[in-house]
């Protein structure tokens, strides 16, 4: 299982790209905030999800591990599969869909290519108790290109890194002030 790649990105197109790896190129397809965050020529880490079938082997990338454990819940639910996975993912950045879910925002979710009303209740019914409280209530916004600016939580992704789910995770960060250093937050977090 390949479970992150690190890379310089060589080509973009459509939602993928393709990572070269020491010579070796790997084509991933990425949600749109962290595809339009990348430029050619840079490295970046991908956290990846490797889905092998019977006739196709893929790669599906995230720049942080929050949104890999998202979108794991995500392809849970019965009758999303890892496209529509990352069109909810496409949405808005990983934790403004978190939030959707969190705040039962099904009109949100159902924004997504390929996913309808019925699919989109069924996320909200599945996964809002696995997710997390909501960072903030209301409805959730769609990003524009201009509003993309991934800044993945190093705190959040640490603690899903040393075992915790991704619900206790958020909630212990939840107490935690976020101006603080990752460190300290990570700290703080641990012992609550």
């Amino acid at each position: 299982m390949i479970s992150h790649l690190k890379g310089i990105i060589e080509e973009k197109f459509g939602s993928s790209l393709i990572i070269d790896v020491n010579g070796v190129g790997y084509e991933v397809m990425v949600p749109t905030p962290d595809f339009e965050s990348v430029k050619l020529g840079e490295e970046r880490k991908f956290y990846t999800y490797h889905q092998v079938r019977e006739n196709a082997e893929e790669l599906y990338g995230f720049l942080s591990l929050s949104a890999k454990k998202i979108f794991e819940l995500l392809i849970g639910v019965q009758g999303i599969g890892p496209k529509a996975g990352i069109a909810i993912l496409s949405l808005a950045e990983a934790e403004e869909v978190r939030n959707a879910i969190a705040n039962a925002d099904a009109a949100f979710i159902a924004k997504a290519s390929g996913v309808g009303k019925k699919s989109a209740e069924r996320v909200i019914v599945d996964l809002r108790d696995k997710v997390g409280t909501p960072s903030h209530y209301g409805a959730s916004r769609l990003a524009t290109v201009k509003d993309v600016d991934v800044q993945p939580d190093e705190a959040l992704d640490a603690l899903i890194a040393l075992g915790f789910p991704l619900k206790e995770a958020t909630a212990a960060l939840e107490k935690v002030d976020k101006s603080l250093p990752v460190e300290e937050r990570i700290k703080l977090a641990l012992k609550e």
